[in-house]
């Protein structure tokens, strides 16, 4: 387990946060959607050129925070699981020259 996910786990065992994967999804939905509404005010929803801002950086943190959450009710290492998404993306770009899905 990664450095980062252990301290939330501890951090979650100390406030007595331990919860079932569902509401720990919702909170992450919750928190992507204020992260979401930074980017939007950040460019003036769309009208200047995108500016990062404190919030912003504060947003990341909370969704990542909740991301890690997640990973902890879901029995999951978040670092695992992104280093399996980062082969995939790899192998992706190796063969089709984009990381999306084929169409």
């Amino acid at each position: 387990m990664d450095e980062q996910q252990q301290r939330v786990k501890d951090w979650m065992a100390r406030y007595g946060l331990g919860t079932d994967p569902q509401a720990r999804m919702l909170d992450l939905s919750s928190e992507v959607g204020e992260l979401a509404k930074e980017v939007l005010k950040s460019t003036a929803y769309g009208t200047k050129p995108f500016t990062p801002t404190a919030s912003l950086e504060e947003e990341l943190g909370d969704c990542l925070f909740s991301l890690l959450c997640l990973s902890q009710c879901l029995g999951l290492e978040g670092e695992a699981a992104l280093g399996k998404a980062l082969e995939k993306y790899e192998k992706r770009f190796a063969e089709r020259g984009t990381i999306g899905h084929r169409t």
